[in-house]
């Protein structure tokens, strides 16, 4: 087996073009080893999009043209205690906070054997894709997932190795 291409923020647009989904994704067009993320992405994420309910963002390769990756981004909001909002320095009366939720990210299991690092360089994205959004569009502060660890039950230290922590809900 050949070794795996390292993908980090240098290298990534050299690799790959990320770009809005703008059409619905056909069966077969994309694999990973999830089906319901499969299913997601051929079968609910245009009509989720054209519906405002959620936005993804499919990662090419370059040099094949093949959906390597998606994400799909929603708005939401989080509830912070007291000492999480001292913690992030936050000086509101409110209890929620805005945020950008990565609600599906998935890679294509041919791109896992062949790439080394692509799940967190879309996390990477995501990040430009708020920072863009709160210059342009609207305020999000924080970037939350959806961690399925019903799925995948090393998901939470993928997360935590790419700086995310648990957020300490409120009752």
């Amino acid at each position: 087996m050949s070794k795996r291409i390292a993908v980090d923020r240098k290298n990534g647009p050299d690799l790959f073009v990320l770009s809005r989904l703008s059409a619905p994704v056909k069966a077969g067009e994309f694999k990973c080893p999830i089906a319901e993320y499969n299913e997601y992405l051929t079968q609910e994420a245009w009509r989720a999009q054209s519906e405002f309910i959620a936005t993804s963002w499919l990662l090419r390769c370059r040099d094949e043209d093949h959906i390597a990756a998606y994400m799909s981004l929603i708005n939401d909001a989080i509830k912070l205690s007291a000492s999480e909002k001292e913690f992030h320095h936050i000086d509101y009366p409110f209890r929620t906070i805005p945020a950008m939720k990565i609600a599906k990210l998935a890679v294509s299991q041919t791109n896992r054997e062949r790439f080394k690092g692509i799940g967190s360089y879309m996390l990477y994205l995501a990040q430009f894709i708020a920072v863009t959004s709160n210059e342009q569009h609207s305020a999000c502060r924080f970037l939350t997932v959806d961690a399925d660890i019903e799925h995948d039950d090393g998901i939470l230290v993928f997360y935590q190795k790419n700086s995310f922590v648990r957020n300490i809900r409120l009752v």
